[in-house]
């Protein structure tokens, strides 16, 4: 008999200190404990792990959990064990010695998890171990990875569909925070998931409020600017090069600021170092190239600027989503010019890859801009890009609180939207441009006959495809990925009768060389939460100081002891024994064990 939902949620509440589950946890929890497979996409901060460190505690058998990076499962395994969780991983650094206790425990059954990455997975020796130990699942982190549609392709990835055929009888789940319709299917396709359950949550993110503003000169200045704005608060930076991050972090730290470089030329203890300081320090900032991106669980990061744009909206959300895991407000700021555009775009021609895939990723960068330079709503831009529908305007945005100028498109839009009504959805964003502007290469009688043929001719190609972004962004058009070759179609039917009838009016930002910038820091940085009474904020620091100094006793960072929100809930309550502090979030069973009389003497000690 399968395990129950009834007993995930005591376990939820038995192992990890919370009431209840969120959002479509428990729907995807139930579809594995019943043994199927399943693909959820969760937004950063929703809960992912969850959904495959629960069911591994209650079905039979050791929990796999495949993920791409090695500070992303120390992270995680220092977490689970914080909590009491029987978790190990194995990875290039792992030593000898603790390899050969980790397999010990395997092969005793005394182990709950275990994390690996998808190299040492798919290696003959550990398939041939793993094969002869019962699974309770497999879980495949960042699943977005085995996409070629998607922001961080891995070729790795391709070898776990054969995951499907080798352990046959256990449950896959993939799961992501990032994946549009298009690399969904890819996901499914390249793990042999085609029959399994789909799970997508919706991509809002109420606690992070995101600004752009176009670069006026270097970006070095501003981002000073922008940290000072923010001092004494947790930020990633992410800078376009290597070298663009190491002087930046100079810059930082000759201003005052706690920040290191992060990037793959640095030596590999160094950049462990580096982190390991990142994610124990209640201030610092790292500047760092992608690489740092999917590694980073901490909670408690206030900020993150982009002081070049990233490739992608999907990356754009992973890397913004760094900020506000806690749930509570945080920020993502993007700087951007024209000169990356065209960085961008020359540095996808010079890669050799397949050149249906090189016109996805020349989309994909023009969508980012098309986003950052657009007049919508930024978060609902980006939840409609994953395919959302009734989203509304976020109202904390730069765009929300500062509408930028712009200009009437109406009339044109009403034009798109009646050539691909005419056009019948059956051809992409080229030839429908080419058909606006009448210049269709070998057009038949039946297209040259159309009343749309040649209508706009009163726009530049450039403009009608920066039009095409914006119908694209507020829903009014949809994309469908048609096997790789996108179609664009008309989207939400009512939006597009109002834009018919002129009820809905279409704006497109007025571009000139005098617009103003629009600045990020109009709000000077959003407070972290609401802050503490005076008579609860002593105790909340007290407690963060003993905090401190255990993690620094374990040497793990301090929010895998408790997070920021669980010792404000312990401030403001004042738990007077074991059985009061039990009662608040993120106190689970194990960590009341393992720290509860420390925390209730941090409190009685307080009001002394």
């Amino acid at each position: 008999m399968s395990p129950t939902l009834e007993q995930a949620r005591e376990v939820l509440r038995r192992t990890f200190g919370h009431a209840d589950f969120r959002g479509l946890q428990a729907q995807v929890i139930g579809e594995v404990l019943a043994g199927r497979s399943a693909l959820a996409v969760l937004p950063t901060g929703g809960g992912k792990s969850l959904c495959y460190q629960i069911p591994s505690l209650l079905r039979p058998g050791l929990g796999l959990v495949v993920s791409p990076l090695i500070a992303l499962m120390t992270d995680q395994v220092a977490a689970l064990q914080q909590s009491g969780v029987a978790a190990a991983r194995l990875d290039s650094a792992v030593d000898p010695q603790e390899r050969s206790e980790t397999w010990r425990r395997i092969e005793a059954g005394a182990l709950d998890l275990l994390y690996v990455s998808p190299e040492g997975l798919m290696s003959p020796h550990m398939m041939e171990r793993l094969r002869r130990t019962p699974l309770a699942l497999i879980a495949i982190d960042e699943a977005h990875c085995v996409s070629q549609w998607g922001h961080d392709f891995r070729p790795e990835y391709r070898m776990l569909g054969r995951l499907a055929e080798i352990f046959p009888d256990v449950p896959r789940l993939a799961v992501t925070a990032t994946a549009d319709a298009r690399t969904r299917d890819d996901i499914r396709a390249e793990l042999r998931l085609e029959d399994a359950a789909e799970f997508v949550a919706s991509f809002a993110r109420p606690e992070l409020a995101l600004f752009a503003e176009r670069k006026a000169g270097a970006a070095q200045k501003r981002v000073l600017e922008l940290v000072a704005e923010r001092r004494g608060r947790s930020g990633v930076i992410y800078a376009g090069s290597r070298e663009g991050t190491e002087r930046l972090a100079q810059a930082l730290r000759e201003a005052g600021v706690d920040a290191q470089a992060y990037h793959a030329g640095l030596d590999k203890a160094v950049r462990a170092d580096r982190l390991e300081a990142f994610l124990e320090a209640e201030d610092a900032v790292m500047v760092a190239t992608i690489a740092f991106g999917m590694g980073v669980d901490k909670p408690d990061v206030r900020f993150v600027i982009h002081a070049d744009p990233p490739a992608s909206i999907e990356a754009y959300w992973q890397e913004i989503g760094r900020a506000g895991r806690d749930g509570e407000p945080a920020e993502g700021i993007t700087l951007y010019g024209a000169s990356d555009l065209a960085w961008a775009l020359r540095r996808i021609d010079g890669r050799e890859m397949d050149e249906g895939v090189k016109q996805v990723q020349v989309r994909k960068v023009r969508q980012l801009y098309a986003m950052l330079e657009g007049t919508a709503c930024r978060a609902a831009a980006v939840r409609r890009y994953f395919g959302e529908t009734g989203v509304e305007p976020c109202g904390q945005c730069d765009v929300c609180l500062s509408p930028p100028e712009t200009e009437d498109a109406t009339e044109a839009a009403q034009k798109a939207l009646s050539a691909v009504h005419r056009l019948g959805g059956r051809y992409g964003r080229g030839r429908l441009v080419d058909h606006l502007l009448g210049k269709t290469k070998e057009v038949s009688d039946f297209e040259a006959g159309l009343t749309t043929f040649g209508i706009g001719q009163d726009r530049s190609a450039a403009a009608w495809r920066d039009l095409i972004d914006q119908l694209l962004f507020e829903g009014l058009l949809r994309e469908d990925p048609n096997d790789n070759r996108p179609l664009i179609a008309l989207g939400d039917a009512e939006g597009v009768r109002a834009v018919y009838r002129g009820e809905r009016r279409v704006s497109v930002r007025k571009l000139s060389p005098q617009a103003e910038r629009r600045s990020a820091t109009r709000r000077r940085g959003r407070e972290p939460a609401a802050a503490l009474p005076p008579h609860d904020q002593g105790l909340f620091e007290a407690l963060r100081a003993w905090r401190r100094e255990e993690a620094a006793r374990q040497h793990v960072p301090p929010y895998v002891i408790f997070h920021d929100r669980t010792l404000a809930e312990i401030a403001a309550a004042r738990p007077g024994g074991a059985g009061a502090l039990a009662a608040l979030s993120g106190v689970g069973e194990g960590k009341l064990a393992r720290y509860g009389e420390a925390v209730l003497a941090v409190v009685r000690g307080f009001e002394a």
